[in-house]
């Protein structure tokens, strides 16, 4: 229990103790005025009772406090849920926006890529080319050589 809690139910006990054990006195009755009027009635059984009744109207109006401030929680809980849901949403579509955005960078340089491909592929084909026409180029002047030298050494046989 809260300290208040323990205060107040001892201050609750006090009271009823000392009503009981002064019972005669509270019950004995007195002339009580309420300005125009005048009456005889127990003059403590009736201050126990607006007592009493001052204790319900502030149990009353600490329910109802409590309970307009569990009302307002509920509320400031359902407007956060729906902020965090936009929150949600809103990040979603940034990831969708920003997988739209990667996919279309790596679009753009798987192309890019391709396309640097085929263009070394070319290159490569052409130099491949260049080189067995060199290649050629050269075993046909070595025959050729080879032809004429021949013809040069056999007559001196």
């Amino acid at each position: 229990m809260h300290l208040r809690s323990i205060v107040l139910l001892l201050t609750v006990l006090v009271i009823a103790a000392l009503a009981a054990l002064n019972w005669p006195a509270l019950a004995a009755p007195s002339l009580v005025s309420l300005g125009v009027v005048s009456f005889e009635a127990p003059l403590g059984l009736l201050m126990l009772a607006l007592t009493a009744l001052l204790g319900i109207f502030f149990v009353a109006y600490v329910l109802s406090l409590q309970g307009s401030v569990l009302l307002e929680t509920r509320r400031h809980t359902k407007e956060l849920q729906a902020q965090r849901e936009l929150a949600d949403k809103a990040e979603a579509s940034r990831f969708t926006e920003l997988r739209t955005f990667l996919d279309a960078q790596h679009s753009q340089a798987h192309a890019a890529v391709l396309a640097r491909l085929d263009h070394l592929e070319a290159r490569l084909a052409a130099r491949a080319d260049e080189s067995d026409n060199t290649t050629a180029a050269y075993v046909g002047q070595l025959e050729q050589q080879l032809r004429s030298g021949n013809s040069l050494v056999t007559p001196g046989l």
